[in-house]
């Protein structure tokens, strides 16, 4: 019969706060020019290549001050005024991208392009081309018969 093992305790590394990194801040208690990249993409903003100037702390570091926050849950925090509107795809990138999807989406057997994408590694086509489960009628598009000039999904 095998041992069981050891369970290790996580070492955890503490660093102090310092002036020699980035600013750190509590939740709702940063300036209003800092926001996330979350808050960016809701105002049609992008970082603009500029990286991030503060730290937004967890919950979990709040009642420590002393130390500075090494979750994963923190959030990098960005300068509103350097921010740069995001970008538009083109329409030949639309078209690329749609064709892109098209070929994950629609089955090789019975030609219908389904909203989601279908596991063509492993079953090769649909459900209901390859063990006869039926579709709901709403989640795919039937075959066009004859060629649609434009099929852009976005």
């Amino acid at each position: 019969m095998p041992r069981p093992r050891k369970r290790r305790r996580r070492e955890v590394t503490r660093v102090p706060r310092s002036e020699a990194r980035l600013p750190e801040f509590d939740r709702r208690a940063c300036p209003d020019d800092l926001v996330t990249r979350r808050q960016l993409r809701e105002r049609g903003l992008s970082p603009g290549g500029h990286g991030p100037v503060a730290v937004l702390r967890c919950k979990a570091c709040a009642h420590r001050p002393q130390w500075s926050c090494i979750h994963p849950t923190r959030a990098w925090l960005y300068r509103v005024d350097l921010a740069r509107p995001k970008r538009t795809p083109t329409l030949a990138q639309e078209w690329a991208l749609d064709r892109a999807m098209a070929a994950r989406q629609t089955c090789p057997e019975c030609g219908r392009r389904y909203h989601h994408a279908l596991p063509l590694k492993t079953l090769g086509s649909c459900l209901e081309c390859h063990d006869g489960t039926p579709a709901a009628p709403d989640s795919y598009c039937l075959p066009a018969l004859a060629p649609v000039m434009h099929r852009l999904a976005a």
